[in-house]
Formats: C-alpha cells, structure tokens, sequence
C-alpha cells in the first residue's frame, strides 16, 4: 500500500501523529439523523492518529441528549481509555452504537472529556463546514473524510483491516 502524496492544502493521514494528538476545529461541526440537527457546534475538536482520518469530537453541551440512549457495552483504546456507546433515536428511526465518549479520558486526552464522537455512516450526514464528509470503510473506525485528507486510510478497502 503506497501513501498518497497530499497536494496543496491536503493533509496525509500518514503524516498524523503516533501517539495520536487533539486539536481544536475551527469550522462548524454539524450531525443529522433523520431529518434533525442532533449536534451542532464551532467548539468541536478532532483526535489525529497515523492512518486514521481525523475523528470529530463534539461538547456534550452542543448534542441534544434526549436524542441518545446510552448502550451495553465498552471498549478500551490504548490512548484514550475506556470508550462507553449510545443509540440515536429520533422519533421511529434509530441507529444502533452510533455515537461514544471517553467519560475518563487518559493523558492528554482529558480535554475530551464530555465530547462525544459520531460514526458518520449511521447518520443521515455529517459536516465539517459546509462539506459533508464521507465515513471511514469500516464498523470499527470513526473517522470522518473530507476532500482535504488522503490516505491509504487504516480500515479502508484494500488494506484488510489491519
């Protein structure tokens, strides 16, 4: 797998750091699910990790809670912690494990604590500015591709999923 050669005002994801690093997003980070904002914020940040396009983190205080449901089950990152879910449900729709948070982030990463990250394909769209993102390939991975980022990505056809 050979890496992709950003252009001009491109970022590699081959280029992100490992250990992987936080960052504030200037642009407007929006969700929807049928047919609802579900989150809307400009104090958004994104965790950049070698392979990985960026994952989009979101203050709880920006998310309309009454439209997720916490669900069974975590999983543990290497970096971050403890990861807890949640369903998102409005009114007859749902999308099941669409959405988590680190509630005890480690390290450098207590700064998102009380943000919560989407997967982008079990909503209806996710924007960062006035793109729509495409999701990373994969049920595992959250990150979210806009037209500025280049891979190969990690979970991606091609690279088995290493």
């Amino acid at each position: 797998m050979k890496k992709i050669e950003p252009g001009p005002g491109q970022e590699s994801v081959w280029d992100y750091p490992r250990p992987p690093r936080v960052e504030a997003v200037e642009k407007t980070v929006k969700v929807v699910f049928n047919g609802k904002i579900i989150a809307e914020s400009s104090q958004s940040k994104r965790v950049l990790e070698t392979s990985h396009p960026p994952v989009y983190y979101i203050p709880r205080k920006d998310i309309r809670m009454e439209f997720l449901a916490e669900a069974s089950g975590t999983s543990y990152c290497e970096w971050k912690g403890r990861a807890k879910y949640f369903h998102v449900e409005v009114d007859d729709r749902s999308a099941k494990k669409a959405a988590w948070c680190y509630p005890e982030p480690t390290g450098e990463f207590k700064e998102i604590k009380d943000y919560l990250a989407f997967y982008a394909e079990a909503m209806d769209a996710c924007y960062v500015g006035d793109e729509k993102v495409q999701p990373q390939d994969g049920n595992f991975y959250g990150g979210w591709i806009t037209g500025n980022i280049v891979g190969p990505f990690k979970g991606g056809a091609g690279t088995m999923g290493w």
